[in-house]
């Protein structure tokens, strides 16, 4: 559906992003984490067509993106557009998106604007910042382009609004399946939306697998160390932290049946690192390219 190969990316002296290389599979939700300054955002512009590369090919449906106006019908990038947006209504941009976008659902932009009480006859930079996301938040559900990327969707929004978001999303998204990018610093209020994780580190890719297969590898042990030396000597190790005789490390590796027998029956404890958590570990950590 959508093939990134050898994408590199400069400006000036700075890199980037170095040879990414990334298969993207239709009717999935991704989510692509990432410290601040990795690339993400710069990656997902180039993917969107909406920034040059400097070498690489970007194609969605075997089509290359870049200035190609019938591969833009099926991309939406929802992201920060304060400035462009400014002076024009609420009203008005939804008008220019429904131009845009080729397979734009007005019935369930209006059903939108009315979940999230949003005053339309508005401009744009007269909205609370809150309101302003929910602008493009309702652009991208909206549009039902076959990419649809959500770049920082949850800026300036409460509590409630996020989960509403979320909500609709996966709502929408059950009903007309389309490949979803979002990417986002609050990991664990949207890893239950997520099919597939990439990880961004260094301008590279890190990671990029099912969320449930990363997340099987990814596990707290609890115990004493004359308990957990066969697993420190063995496995990949990404955090240590010791609370008297008691030690808890994180591991992200294979554990067998047989291994989890043993631990479990020296009074080991085994419990799951949630996402965020395990994001942390390994981008502190520098840790080696993995394939899940």
């Amino acid at each position: 559906m959508l093939e990134v190969k050898n994408l590199n990316k400069s400006y000036g002296k700075n890199q980037v992003l170095t040879n990414v290389n990334l298969t993207l599979e239709e009717n999935k939700i991704y989510g692509l984490l990432g410290r601040n300054g990795v690339g993400k955002t710069t990656l997902l512009n180039i993917i969107a067509g909406q920034i040059v590369k400097d070498s690489g090919e970007v194609k969605l449906h075997n089509q290359d993106v870049f200035e190609n106006s019938k591969a833009m019908e099926d991309i939406c990038i929802v992201e920060d557009r304060g400035a462009a947006f400014g002076e024009q209504n609420v009203n008005r941009l939804f008008e220019l998106a429904k131009i845009m976008y080729k397979d734009w659902d007005e019935e369930y932009k209006n059903y939108l604007v009315s979940q999230f009480s949003l005053d339309t006859k508005k401009k744009y930079k007269k909205l609370s910042r809150g309101y302003q996301t929910i602008v493009g938040l309702i652009i991208g559900l909206a549009s039902r382009s076959s990419l649809t990327i959500f770049d920082e969707p949850s800026l300036g929004l409460d509590a409630v609004f996020r989960y509403k978001f979320y909500n609709l999303l996966l709502g929408d998204y059950g009903k007309n399946p389309r490949t979803i990018i979002i990417s986002t610093h609050l990991i664990d209020e949207v890893s239950n939306l997520f099919e597939d994780i990439i990880i961004l580190s260094q301008g590279e890719v890190m990671i990029k697998g099912e969320t449930h297969m990363l997340l099987k590898k990814a596990n707290f042990l609890s115990g004493k160390e004359e308990n957990l030396l066969k697993i420190i000597d063995s496995k990949k190790v990404i955090s240590r932290e010791e609370f008297g005789k008691t030690i808890i490390l994180g591991i992200f590796d294979d554990l067998t049946q047989d291994e989890i027998h043993d631990l479990k029956s020296n009074g080991v404890e085994i419990s799951q690192i949630p996402l965020q958590k395990l994001f942390v570990y390994l981008t502190e950590k520098d840790t080696v390219k993995v394939g899940i």
